[in-house]
């Protein structure tokens, strides 16, 4: 009895006892994954999230883990390996997506955090009475907003471009933004808000720096029902060709959505 209770101390304790935990048989997982991109996950024998990883081929990058040679800290992470799970998704761009989501929303422990990553682009807002918009790649300051990783430089730049098309954030220096005495070329087309001049108040500059963070951050449903009241309004009062404009603003979110 006294022999018992000393082994229900030790587990309660943590205390490792005559059983061992399973081996993760890594030849029958490896056996099962096919030539295709995604993401996947290790976790501990407490079903804890060890690492999430993305691959072009699952089959090419997961077997490397289960080589002879590797780094030290691989090395400890894939001892510590009792279950992994893949996701496979259409491309490489996706897998990205997917794994950087999981990174923030789940935090494993042997990964690097993904904000530290200077590999790929993101789109910044500056924490500005007028923010501005730009693209971005490096370390990320808490200070500001970033939205991202976008899989490549053309898919950032083509969501900022959309974006100054929508909302007409400004996308100058702030050395140009301080100077000007008159709107630029980019307000003249539509593609800026003017605030350099206050042609836009800062409230209503606001307004539209809080929508484009909401599409930015996947919320797009609530951006094209704003699009839709202000349409809406501007018809009511005969304003036909403010109404077009934002007609046309939801088509192109319609479209970018679409394709997502």
């Amino acid at each position: 009895m006294e022999q018992q209770n000393e082994k229900s101390e030790q587990a309660a304790e943590g205390v490792s006892t005559n059983e061992t935990p399973k081996k993760f048989d890594s030849a029958s997982f490896l056996k099962t994954l096919p030539h295709l991109p995604g993401v996947y996950r290790y976790f501990d024998a407490a079903g804890n999230l060890l690492y999430v990883g993305k691959a072009r081929d699952l089959k090419k990058r997961v077997s490397s883990y289960f080589q002879k040679t590797l780094a030290p800290r691989t090395a400890v992470m894939v001892s510590l390996i009792a279950d992994a799970q893949i996701t496979v998704v259409n491309s490489e761009a996706e897998a990205l997506i997917l794994e950087s989501n999981l990174i923030k929303t789940q935090d494993p422990r042997f990964n690097i955090l993904f904000r530290d990553d200077k590999s790929y682009p993101y789109l910044k807002l500056s924490a500005q009475e007028y923010p501005r918009l730009s693209y971005y790649r490096g370390m990320l300051d808490k200070k500001n907003s970033y939205f991202g990783p976008y899989p490549n430089a053309n898919a950032a730049k083509d969501t900022m471009v959309l974006l100054q098309k929508i909302f007409q954030l400004r996308t100058c220096e702030d050395s140009v933004f301080k100077n000007r005495s008159r709107p630029c070329l980019l307000y003249q087309i539509g593609r800026c808000s003017g605030g350099c001049t206050r042609e836009i108040s800062p409230q209503d500059y606001a307004h539209s720096v809080q929508i484009a963070k909401e599409f930015l951050s996947g919320d797009s449903e609530k951006v094209q029902n704003d699009l839709r009241r202000r349409m809406n309004e501007y018809s009511e009062k005969l304003e036909f060709e403010k109404a077009a404009v934002m007609r046309d603003h939801l088509a192109a979110i319609s479209s970018v959505v679409h394709q997502q």
